[in-house]
């Protein structure tokens, strides 16, 4: 894991130790690690072993991980500052506005997203995000945070992305929200593959595992799974949307009341209104080819 984090100017050493682009040097502190720091020009036409120019500091970051550090130096290399900045200020408005606890590899995974996004974008090549109606409906808080996402890139850097983008910017959140240790990994994995293989028996099918319903429905089963081994529940929303889709699809439904069956027997968890209609939904698109 990568740990991110700002220090003060005070904690670092001022001699360059590697300059990785114009605007970003490491250093290695007192206790011989390294810290990466920003700056507009900072790093321009240095040499490992000069001072830097205090008053070109912007931020300060150690990396605890020495292959993330790697990544990222990497990373650092090809994206513009602008972009950093931008996904710094996503990252903080997560945290400050809705109290979001991320994995620090949203640093790094969020930077590359936004600079591949902008750099499609420019060219014309924007991408369509299938999974837009599930991310708005099952992640909101995450989905206005993609929303606000979008407006500090366009008022930073005069770009406007598509809605498509604040659904992936949304899911990048989302999994760096998961953040679970090994032994959950392993349970929510378990989970998944419990429910793949409810339904292909329910059904007696295989899977079209390279099919874009198959990748929606393992997405959603994977927060399923974090959900249910973290005991939180998805709030039951309109009642008359679960009965009609509960008619409509009375065949995929029918194995979602086997599936609620096994994981209150199994796990103790009683699957609510709203998490049975989206297991139909996904059910039936997954199974009709």
């Amino acid at each position: 894991m990568i740990e991110l984090k700002r220090i003060k100017r005070s904690e670092a050493s001022m001699k360059i130790d590697k300059v990785i682009n114009n605007n970003v040097v490491s250093v290695i502190n007192e206790q011989r690690k390294e810290l990466v720091i920003m700056g507009r020009g900072i790093g321009f036409q240095k040499k490992p072993g000069q001072c830097i120019d205090k008053e070109k500091i912007e931020k300060i970051f150690t990396l605890e991980s020495k292959e993330a550090s790697e990544k990222f130096k990497t990373l650092l290399r090809e994206v513009p500052i602008e972009v950093m900045e931008v996904a710094e200020q996503i990252i903080h408005y997560a945290k400050t506005t809705f109290q979001k606890k991320l994995n620090d590899m949203i640093y790094v995974a969020l930077t590359d997203h936004l600079h591949f996004a902008i750099e499609r974008n420019q060219q014309g090549l924007d991408i369509k995000n299938a999974l837009i109606w599930e991310i708005k409906k099952l992640y909101k808080d995450e989905f206005s945070i993609g929303q606000q996402a979008l407006k500090i890139i366009k008022d930073h850097m005069k770009i406007e992305l598509p809605e498509d983008e604040a659904g992936f910017i949304a899911l990048h959140i989302v999994n760096a929200e998961l953040n679970e240790e090994v032994p959950n990994l392993i349970r929510i994995t378990k989970i998944i593959q419990q429910v793949l293989t409810l339904v292909k028996y329910h059904f007696n099918m295989e899977f079209d595992e390279d099919s874009l319903n198959y990748f929606r429905f393992v997405t959603h089963l994977k927060f399923f799974a974090q959900r249910l081994i973290s005991n939180t529940y998805m709030e039951d929303g309109d009642d008359f949307l679960y009965q009609a889709i509960k008619e409509k699809h009375k065949k995929a439904f029918s194995c979602t009341e086997k599936i609620k069956d096994f994981f209150k027997k199994e796990y103790q968890h009683t699957l609510t209104h709203e998490e049975m209609l989206y297991l139909t939904i996904h059910i039936h698109r997954v199974v009709s080819r």
